[in-house]
């Protein structure tokens, strides 16, 4: 056997084309597969228009590697390409979603506990497979010294023969790859590594433009419609921003399992409307939470790069207290200017384990930080959010306690395709049964408070539970499964509440069938809070249709 002073040294050029092979056949496993398993590509003809997709990929690795890759980088570039297309494959594979900016968003907004329930043995051996065994090969492999000039030349010379065969090939199959593309659009989002360098590209200029612009300030003429009298009349009301909650799982939705039996005993004493027919903003807590608090709505906060303030800054700005409670991954900015606390660092027993709380620790923590709010600013009212761990996934089994867990056997398992589905959506269902727990547990205590209360509750994005091969979430929109945009969202208000507006619970339930969605919560949340501004429209609001009937 030679040693690697013996071995015939490679030219760097050649040794890049190596690395073009692997990234286009082996990188890209999970667009073969699909491609593959497509009704259009069956046949000879089909057969033809796949081999041109791959020699048009090739052409398109070979070109980017020859001009960003040079000898003094070589070997570490080849090791970042390595591990960056095998772990977008892998989780393409695993979980059967594309990558896109909002997947790699999520990615750069993961913290330590998400990343914990993401790992697995299946894991490692993706990267056992695709980066540490031939990033060894590849590192051992002796490299020649070329002099700069024919380098260049050589490179340069490959660079335009990569360009005219990516020409060539796609004028030869135009027609089928473009039927092809137009008619399965996630295909554009899973070839290696393009998909992850455009993402990468794309979220860190629109980034570095948001954070080049400064914050703009908005409803500067908020203000309170009504003063209450004294404290005791400040209204107190609690927005519950639920995590990965699918209406299709949500048993106030007609789901045959009864997964909200106590959400359900509160609708049946009359305080309560379910609202069944509402849509995200987006398929991942990134893209909907600033979205679900801002004042453009869904088609305006998409097309904008300008940074405003949202809600919660409004509500302040009125002479509300306002707080934040998080249990999850932060609030994405959404509550940076007002008072807020995370339960992280908590440690309290039954409730937290190995760094991670069951949400109803906010329940616990929530009079303490009221306490700690300004008394001037508590006296005209006060609103709450509690940002929940909720479903969040794949890991749906830590997100119920063993006490409430009606659903077995449940999937302990992150790669989801290796569970069944009745076990993956047992744990799934038990999330959401303990989520049902929580929310009626916060109404108990708001009944309990000697002040007009009032709980909105509504879910940042749905899941996939492997419907169609998905899994998780993050789909670009455009192409999302309703599963991941048809939310729950529900309102429940106290006696004291409604005698204070002029509500009748008839009213609002006559809103209930109506088509919503995250649009409407700035603007709701206004009226309920009875807070004034210009920006309030009134068609947005789901509870104007009862203050006019008052």
């Amino acid at each position: 056997m030679k040693s690697l002073s013996q071995k015939q040294p490679w030219h760097p050029t050649a040794l890049l084309m190596v690395l073009a092979v692997w990234l286009t056949t082996a990188g890209n496993l999970p667009l073969w597969l699909k491609v593959w398993q497509l009704p259009e590509t069956q046949g000879f003809k089909a057969l033809t228009t796949v081999g041109s997709l791959m020699l048009i990929l090739l052409s398109m690795v070979s070109w980017l590697l020859l001009f960003l890759v040079w000898p003094k980088w070589l070997k570490p570039a080849g090791l970042v390409f390595m591990a960056v297309v095998t772990s977008s494959s892998y989780f393409m594979l695993t979980y059967n979603v594309v990558i896109d900016p909002s997947m790699i968003a999520n990615v750069v907004q993961t913290d330590v506990r998400e990343v914990r329930d993401l790992l697995s043995w299946r894991m490692l051996a993706a990267l056992l497979l695709g980066v540490v065994l031939p990033g060894i090969w590849w590192w051992r492999q002796p490299v020649r010294q070329v002099k700069a000039k024919p380098l260049l030349l050589r490179q340069l010379g490959l660079f335009v023969l990569a360009w005219l065969m990516m020409f060539v090939f796609v004028w030869a199959s135009f027609q089928d790859l473009a039927s092809l593309m137009r008619n399965h659009t996630t295909l554009r989002y899973m070839a290696n590594p393009f998909n992850s360098l455009y993402a990468v590209v794309r979220l860190s200029v629109g980034q570095a433009s948001q954070a080049a612009k400064p914050l703009l300030p908005i409803g500067e003429d908020a203000k309170l419609l009504s003063a209450p009298a004294s404290e005791k009349e400040a209204p107190l009301i609690v927005l519950v921003v639920g995590e990965t909650v699918r209406a299709a799982n949500f048993g106030l939705s007609g789901y045959a399992r009864q997964t909200t039996p106590q959400l359900n005993q509160l609708k049946a004493q009359g305080d309560l409307v379910y609202f069944s027919d509402v849509s995200s903003c987006g398929t991942s807590t990134q893209t909907s939470l600033p979205c679900m608090f801002s004042h453009l709505g869904k088609t305006a906060y998409e097309n904008s790069d300008q940074p405003y303030e949202g809600l919660l800054d409004v509500l302040q700005r009125a002479g509300l207290a306002v707080l934040w409670i998080d249990n999850q991954s932060g609030c994405k900015g959404v509550c940076s200017r007002i008072a807020r606390f995370e339960t992280q660092a908590l440690k309290v027993p039954h409730l937290c384990q190995d760094g991670e709380c069951f949400d109803e620790v906010m329940l616990q923590e929530l009079p303490k930080q009221l306490a700690l709010l300004d008394p001037v600013k508590r006296a005209k009212g006060t609103v709450v959010v509690l940002h929940q761990m909720g479903s969040h996934g794949p890991a749906y089994y830590k997100r119920s306690p063993e006490a409430l867990k009606q659903f077995k056997p449940e999937c302990k398992s992150s790669a989801l395709q290796n569970c069944p589905v009745d076990q993956i959506v047992n744990g799934y269902d038990n999330s959401v049964l303990y989520a049902d727990h929580f929310v009626s547990q916060t109404v108990k205590w708001l009944q309990a408070q000697p002040r007009p209360t009032a709980l909105m509750y509504l879910s940042d994005h749905g899941e996939s539970l492997g419907e169609k091969g998905l899994y998780l979430h993050g789909m670009p929109y455009r192409m999302a499964p309703r599963e991941q945009t048809h939310v729950p969202m529900l309102a429940w208000v106290s006696k004291p509440m409604q005698q204070q507006r002029g509500w009748r619970m008839a009213c609002l339930q006559a809103q209930a069938d109506k088509p919503w969605s995250h649009d409407n919560l700035f603007h709701s949340m206004l009226d309920l809070s009875q807070v004034g501004t210009n920006l309030a429209k009134p068609e947005l609001n789901i509870f104007a249709a009862c203050a006019a009937a008052r």
